[in-house]
C-alpha cells in the first residue's frame, strides 16, 4: 500500500490507475491526512441467458398491464 499527496495523484493519474489494475492499494492523502483509497473495481463479464430457467421471470411478466397497472403508473 502507497501513501502519496493530491497534488502527485494529480501529476501522475494514468500511472496510478494503471498500478490500481494491477491490484496495488493506493491511499491518497490531503495535507498528509489519508482521505481516500484507489483499488480496482472487480468485476466479472455478464453472460447473455445466464438467469434463464431460474424463475425470476415468469410468463406473467409478458403479459400486458391492466387498467389499474397502467394507472398507477401515470
Amino acid at each position: 500500500m502507497r501513501t502519496i499527496n493530491v497534488h502527485e495523484a494529480k501529476t501522475h493519474f494514468s500511472q496510478l490507475l494503471d498500478a490500481a489494475m494491477a491490484g496495488e492499494e493506493i491511499i491518497i492523502a490531503r495535507a498528509g491526512t489519508p482521505c481516500v483509497r484507489l483499488v480496482p473495481i472487480l468485476t466479472t463479464p455478464r453472460k447473455p441467458g445466464a438467469l434463464k430457467g431460474k424463475g425470476y421471470l415468469t410468463e406473467a411478466f409478458f403479459e400486458p398491464l391492466t387498467e389499474d397497472e397502467i394507472g398507477k403508473w401515470e
